[in-house]
Formats: structure tokens, sequence, C-alpha cells
């Protein structure tokens, strides 16, 4: 249990959260959620102590453990791997060291003695000669092999370095779990393997995240950051976003039919206040239209940008084919003699260990690499609009939002690019801000702009997601299943893959292709 008690936090003039009370109970996974900059990580923080409040408290439950996934991958690079998952119960790894500390000493007083007999019954309460074996399945579990347990961190290849932090994380049973972005840079397997280990965890979770299969698999509860206060609701993230669009819906037709009495009544007293025969009348009605009012609907301070791909040019029949492609790299090969067809209608979804295979083979197709053996033939009628996962280079000039976007929109007109700009959540002054500043979310909306603005019938997307919040996935996820034209994209969002896709490719690790026109859900239900 962890409770929230009058918590308000304020940098300067800016308020973040504003006499917070909220309590998380065990048995209950809850899901925080929030716009860009409403405070998730930051509230994870003042959960954890690691950021103080300007007012109010935080309270846990006597003797219960907390534990908080890291983010520093580096920390740890003198540690072997499987004690840094034993960090995760601090007061097991303290005793674990004093211990050995102890029993490399060449003298024992007596009081020593008792010392360490003390350290030893503690360890056992602890659990502690269990600690390796379980610290080693968590590893395992997470697909990181015996082979990298006794090597130090910073021997570990990146890729592993999450997983250990995790690992770390879950640790031990902690009483209380908070786990920020824990889906980032997982591969699918372990994914699944933390969906189900959350499932049957008992004890009191909070996380966030902006993986939306992730929330509705796992969470019992959704906590909403808007306006600088916490409202809990019952449910996983789709019965939140359903009920909060019902709710609004309602409120919206209720205010409308009041907006028509007050009309109503408006007229009447407008006709009839100077007829004495229906004075009486007149004022009854007044007297009925001061009592109407209309609930106050507050918009929450979520954005969703539109995402809308508009094909310019339709596409005739032929519109991909490729054959034998060969790709090496460093002596690997990373595609091996691959030949598929995309047929009209086609949205495709690839699927690999290694996400440069993806890169690679997209690269190819859009002639930024080239390949070893193979051809690549494109319709005639085909226009191809990329949005690559490093978008580093269209951002090292010295331009303004307004300017980087006017490039690729023949129309020059300001009144007409703000409107666009709007849509996509950047207004006002933003517009002048210059590119080379913006965040990686910014930067991800202004790609999106431009191959909006281009209307390619024909779309190939790396990691589409990368960057965005959950209101802009949502909103890309509806423009790609609207999208009329054909759709080549890889995305380690569940929910993206099994929306929109209607056939996968999946690259293995010898180079060659698995392909099925089949649902990405059932695709992984086979494997």
């Amino acid at each position: 249990m962890i409770q929230v008690n009058n918590v308000s936090l304020k940098f300067g003039k800016r308020t973040l959260f504003e006499d917070v009370n909220i309590k998380f109970t065990n048995g209950n996974c809850y899901g925080l959620i929030g716009a860009n900059g409403s405070g998730k990580s930051t509230f994870l923080k003042i959960l954890s102590g690691e950021q103080e409040t300007t007012t109010g408290e935080v309270v846990i439950g006597k003797d219960e453990r907390m534990s908080f996934l890291r983010q520093d991958h580096y920390q740890y690079d003198d540690k072997r791997v499987i004690d840094v998952v034993i960090m995760g119960n601090e007061k097991l790894y303290k005793i674990m060291e004093e211990k050995d500390k102890m029993y490399q000493q060449t003298e024992f007083t007596e009081e020593d003695g008792m010392k360490l007999a003390n350290l030893e019954a503690e360890f056992m309460d602890l659990d502690g000669w269990n600690a390796e074996p379980d610290a080693a399945i968590l590893l395992s579990n997470l697909g990181i092999s015996e082979e990298y347990h006794y090597m130090n961190m910073g021997e570990l290849p990146v890729k592993y370095r999450v997983k250990v932090l995790l690992a770390q994380a879950l640790f031990g049973n902690p009483d209380i779990l908070l786990l920020d972005e824990p889906t980032n840079s997982l591969d699918l397997e372990a994914i699944r393997w933390l969906e189900e280990f959350l499932i049957n965890f008992n004890n009191t979770v909070i996380i966030v995240s902006h993986d939306r299969h992730f929330l509705n698999k796992v969470c019992t509860h959704i906590a909403d950051i808007d306006y600088g206060k916490i409202k809990l609701y019952v449910g996983n993230y789709d019965f939140w976003y359903e009920s909060s669009e019902l709710l609004q819906k309602q409120m919206r037709d209720s205010n409308k039919k009041k907006e028509e009495k007050i009309k109503e009544l408006q007229s009447f007293i407008a006709r009839f206040s100077a007829n004495a025969s229906k004075s009486r009348q007149a004022t009854s009605r007044k007297k009925m239209l001061e009592k109407i009012q209309l609930d106050e609907i507050i918009p929450s301070s979520r954005k969703y940008p539109y995402i809308d791909f508009k094909i310019e040019k339709p596409a005739g029949k032929e519109i991909l084919k490729v054959e034998n492609l060969t790709k090496e790299v460093d002596g690997k090969k990373i595609l091996d003699n691959i030949s598929f067809t995309i047929f009209k209608g086609d949205k495709v979804t690839f699927i690999a260990q290694s996400d440069t295979a993806k890169t690679i083979l997209f690269n190819i197709l859009m002639g930024l690499d080239n390949c070893d053996k193979g051809t690549i033939e494109w319709g005639k009628t085909i226009v191809p609009g990329y949005l690559p996962q490093d978008n580093t280079e269209f951002f090292n000039v010295d331009k303004t939002i307004m300017q980087w976007i006017g490039q690729y929109y023949d129309i020059k007109d300001e009144t007409i690019l703000r409107g666009f700009l709007g849509r996509m959540l950047f207004s006002g002054d933003d517009v002048f801000k210059k590119v080379g500043v913006l965040s990686g979310g910014e930067k991800a909306r202004c790609m999106l702009s431009k191959m909006m603005l281009e209307g390619p019938n024909f779309l190939i997307l790396d990691e589409p997601t990368n960057h965005l919040d959950l209101e802009s996935i949502t909103s890309l996820n509806k423009g790609l299943i609207n999208f009329q034209g054909e759709v080549l994209f890889t995305s380690r969002d569940y929910e993206l893959n099994n929306t929109v896709t209607n056939r996968v490719i999946e690259i293995l690790e010898d180079g060659s292709i698995i392909d099925r026109s089949i649902p990405y859900e059932e695709y992984l239900d086979r494997k």
C-alpha cells in the first residue's frame, strides 16, 4: 500500500501537482497516464522519495519494500550482472557484502562471531540462499543466457542492460513496484513474459507506459493526471478511453438540449415580454431561463494531433516486387536471397530479432542503401513516403518549424501552414521554434507532417511510435487504419501492429524470411 496525502509540487510559478490525495492498494496494477509534460515520471519520483514535494507526504505500509526501475544503464559498469539484480533488495545485498567481508577476515573475536551469526540469521530470513538462483531465473526469463550472468555490466551488450535493470526492479517480490516505461527496448518475448509476471504479481504496481496493449493487459486501474490532479478509474486503458469519450459525448448532448431550450425561452421572452397578455408567461419563462445552467465541460489538457494521410495520386495494380535480395554486413548475411511481392491493399508489419535488418531493408527499398544482389521493381504509379527511425539529418538546418515544413508544401500561404501545424499541435509562437532544438516527440510530429503534405500512396515507416505520446500514437493508429494505400512498417507497439496489419513478414536470424497473409496476433499465436 502507498498513500499520497495533500501532495503539491511547484517549480517557480508553475504548479505541477496540487493537493493530490490518492491511495494505491495491494493486489492492483495502476497505469499512470497523462499528456506530455503532465508530470508522470516526476510523480513516480515523488512516490520513490527521489523528488521532494512542496507540501504533503507519501506514506507506505510498515516494513514494506519499494522497488523502482532505474534507467541509468551505465551506473553499474564495474558490477557483476547477477549482483546488480540482487541489489534490487538493498538490505539483502548489504548483508551479503558484510558477510563476505567478515569471512575474509583472518582473525575473529567473540563479538565478530556474534555479529556474523546475526547476519546469517537475517540472511536466512530474507531467503538469501536462493538469491542467486532467483536472480538467474529472472535473467533467463528475460532472454539473458547464463553466459552473461557473471560478466561485469560494462561488458554486457547494450541491448541486455535494460533487461538487467528490469530484473533488478522485479527481484525479491517487492511490496511496491514502480515502473517507468518498462517495455522500452524489450523484445516481444520479454514483453510477453513481463505481462504474465505482472498479471500474477500480488502486490502494488504503478506503471508509466506508452504501450496501450501492455496497459490493457496488466492494469486493473488507470490513474489519470490532468490539471494537476490525479483521478482513479477502475479498469484498463481501453475502458478508461472509451468511458471518457462516452462521458464527454453525453455531456455535450445534454448541453445541446439545454442550449436548445435556452434559445426557445429567449425567443419567447423577446417576442412576448412587451405583450401585456403574455407578460406573465414571459416572466415565468425568464425565471426558468435563469435556472438553466450548462454543465461545465472542462476539456482535457490532452491534445490529439490530426494525422490523416491523403493520397495525391491513386496507385495502379503494380505495387512492389522484390526478388532475390541479399545484403551482407561485416561478413554476416542480414538479408539472404529474399523475395516478396506487395499487392493492392497490403499493410505489412516486419518483425525480426535484429532492428538492423528491418532498417537496412527499408533503406534499400528507398534507394538509401545498396544491396549485394537482387532486384527491386516499383509500380510506375507508386509514390512512396518514408519515415526513417533516425531523422537527425532532416533537422541539422537553421530553420523554424514554419520554414522547415514550407519546404514540403507548394503553397507558401502562412495562414494555411499555421492551420496545418496547429492541427499537429504547433500553435502560436511554436511555429517559430528552430527545428534543431525540438524534442524527440516534436521532431516525430514534424516528420509525420512532412509525409502528409507529400501525399504518398505508399508508406514505409520504421518504428513510427518512437518518441510519441499516447495521444499521438492513437492518432497515428487511426491514420494508418484509414489510409487507402499500402503500408510497410515495423513497430514495437502491439496495438498498432494488431489493428493495422493484414500481413506479417519475419526476417530470421539467417537472413531468410517467413511471409504470412494473416493478422499480427494470429501470426504470434502460431509461433
